[in-house]
Formats: structure tokens, C-alpha cells, sequence
């Protein structure tokens, strides 16, 4: 298992030594935003070159959902991931991380009446979703769909509904995000629920229990990269937090060490067993 993190504001804005910073902090790649490896792609380009750091993936940085409920920002967005995933293919990242929609409608919020039938978002989402497969296999590339939490989306919490989403269209480039903050909040045992949808997760997110740094709340990440190991996931694991603390980059390099241990008594507990 590979470590990835986002950009933070403590990274330098030049991307080639933004990408010492990261290595030096002790990840294996990078995350990037998809507007950022658009707009300076000759750059990104050059700096995975120079420094051999990867860019693992992308998440974000396009307009629009692949479940908006405006006909017009739906098909902004698979353009806008379609242009994100042409670039992203070319310098070797393995994929764009895409939810349904994020803050665009809760049925645990008011008015928790949408717009839309469950029946009309499965229709949507299946849609976008085959032209999204499409683009992935054309580009060597994959969509990571990522449930969300009953409070950012009504439309895909789980790693069951992303599962059947997938197996009702066929799609063979569209993988499933696990994303442990997520989890937290939607599976019942996130370690049973990695193995049970195993031959379906291609990406994963890390955060805590709080959405903040990775050790600094009450999440048992052991349990979970246990039950990675048990699945010979290789992927990566994309740091998705906010940092707390007084001096933040500090921090943030104690949470990447955190998890590196998290991770070999994951190794160690499988072995012993």
C-alpha cells in the first residue's frame, strides 16, 4: 500500500517542489486537484519527471456532477473529466476520484424532499457513468466513485450501492473509492465491508474520525489495513483531511508516521495470525 496526499497550504505553490515537499514528508505521490493539472500541465509534467514522484490520481477541479440535477452542469462535468482524464492518463495517474454530488442535496437536511425520484438518479447516474467508462478505457484510466455521507449526498452512501451501480452497467473502468471518514459514518464494520467488496475497491481515502489528520481522532485504522492486506489491495491511500494543530506541517508528518505504523502492525497482526 501506497501513501498520497492532497495539496495543503503549508506545500510550496510551485508544483516540482511541492513534490520534494511531499516526499520528503513521506508519501509516495500525489493527489491533484484536476483544474491544477489542466492549467499547468506542461509543469506537472515536468516536475514528475525531475523529482519521480507520481501524481496517484485526481480529485476535484471540474464543474458540475455526474448527478447534478441540472441536465447542462451534468454533462459539464463528464466534459470536464474527460479533458482531466486525457491529461491525467498521459503522466501515468490511475484515476479520477468522483462521487455522485457533493452539498447538492441530503434527505437528513430540509427540505429531505428532492427534486428528482430514486428511480430518475439511477438513470443519471448509470448514464454518466457509461460515458464515463467509455472515456476511462479510451485514456487507461479509471473513475473512483466515492460514496459520501448521508449529510453530502442522498444518492450514493455506500460501498453496496456503488457496487451494484457498477454491476448493473457492466462498467470494467469504474472502481469504488473506500473512503475511511465516509465508511465510518455508513458501514456497519468498515473492515467486513472491505472485504466483502473487495474484487470492487480501486482507491482509497484516509482521514479521521473528525475529517482531520489521520491518529488525531478515535478511528481503528489497524482493523481496516488489516482487512486491506487480506485483499491484496496495492493501490494507493490518499490522504483527504484537514490538519489541526499549531504548527500544521508538523503535524501532518506525525500523522504520515502514525499511519505507516498503523500499517505494519496491519502487517504484523496478519502474520501472527
Amino acid at each position: 500500500m501506497k501513501l498520497a496526499t492532497q495539496d495543503k497550504p503549508f506545500y510550496s505553490s510551485e508544483i516540482e517542489q511541492k513534490l520534494l515537499e511531499i516526499r520528503d514528508m513521506g508519501f509516495d505521490a500525489f493527489e491533484i486537484d484536476g483544474a491544477y493539472l489542466i492549467e499547468k500541465f506542461d509543469k506537472v509534467e515536468a516536475a514528475v519527471r525531475n523529482t519521480s514522484v507520481d501524481i496517484s490520481s485526481v480529485c476535484g477541479g471540474y464543474r458540475g456532477w455526474i448527478g447534478d440535477f441540472n441536465e447542462e452542469r451534468r454533462m459539464q462535468a463528464i466534459s470536464d473529466i474527460e479533458n482531466i482524464l486525457k491529461r491525467a492518463g498521459s503522466i501515468g495517474a490511475k484515476g479520477i476520484v468522483v462521487p455522485a454530488a457533493w452539498g447538492m442535496f441530503s434527505l437528513r437536511l430540509p427540505p429531505m424532499v428532492p427534486p428528482r425520484s430514486p428511480e430518475e438518479d439511477r438513470y443519471v447516474l448509470l448514464d454518466s457513468l457509461k460515458r464515463l467508462d467509455n472515456i476511462a478505457g479510451s485514456t487507461g484510466t479509471a473513475i473512483f466513485l466515492e460514496p459520501l455521507n448521508r449529510y453530502e449526498d442522498h444518492m450514493i452512501n455506500t460501498l453496496e450501492t456503488a457496487k451494484q451501480l457498477i454491476c448493473d452497467g457492466g462498467f470494467k473502468n469504474v472502481k469504488i473509492t473506500a473512503d475511511f471518514f465516509h465508511m465510518n459514518i455508513e458501514e456497519k464494520n468498515i473492515a467486513e465491508s472491505i472485504l466483502k467488496y473487495k474484487e470492487f475497491i480501486g482507491h482509497v481515502h484516509i482521514a479521521d474520525s473528525h475529517r482531520y489528520q489521520p491518529g488525531d481522532g478515535h478511528l481503528d485504522f489497524v482493523e481496516g489495513f488489516r482487512a486491506l492486506l487480506d485483499i491484496d489491495y496495492k493501490g494507493y491511500m490518499a490522504f483527504e483531511c484537514r490538519v489541526l494543530g499549531e504548527n500544521p506541517a508538523e503535524e501532518y508528518k506525525k500523522s504520515v508516521e502514525y499511519i505507516k505504523e498503523c500499517i505494519a502492525r496491519a502487517r504484523w497482526s496478519k502474520c501472527k495470525n
